[in-house]
């Protein structure tokens, strides 16, 4: 007679949606803590959005993740896009114009 394994796929499930969870919470939290502190006038400099609309991306999307948290979330995966775009170009953008060291 076979016996069959305790089933535990629903607790590994569980935590694997909470680390995702915590990982779409800390970047796009880090994204909007960074958006936040940067200067206005360096957004159209560098020809992108202008700092309202990105704060105002970051911030929805962090709501909308804390809100409607589900295994899958659309906003969630739509907020961590936005922040990464927001954290590997942006950031670097306003990075070279603030230090001095930019493109032109």
């Amino acid at each position: 007679m076979a016996t069959t394994a305790p089933l535990f796929y629903p607790a590994v499930v569980s935590v694997i949606n909470l680390v995702l969870l915590v990982f779409a919470l800390v970047i796009q939290g880090v994204a909007l803590v960074h958006c936040v502190t940067q200067r206005s006038d360096a957004f159209p400099a560098i020809g992108t959005l202008p700092k309202g609309a990105w704060v105002a991306i970051l911030a929805v999307c962090l709501v909308l993740t804390l809100l409607l948290y589900r295994p899958i979330n659309l906003f969630a995966l739509i907020g961590i896009a936005a922040a990464l775009i927001y954290l590997l170009d942006v950031r670097v953008g306003l990075r070279d114009m603030t230090d001095g060291k930019g493109f032109w």
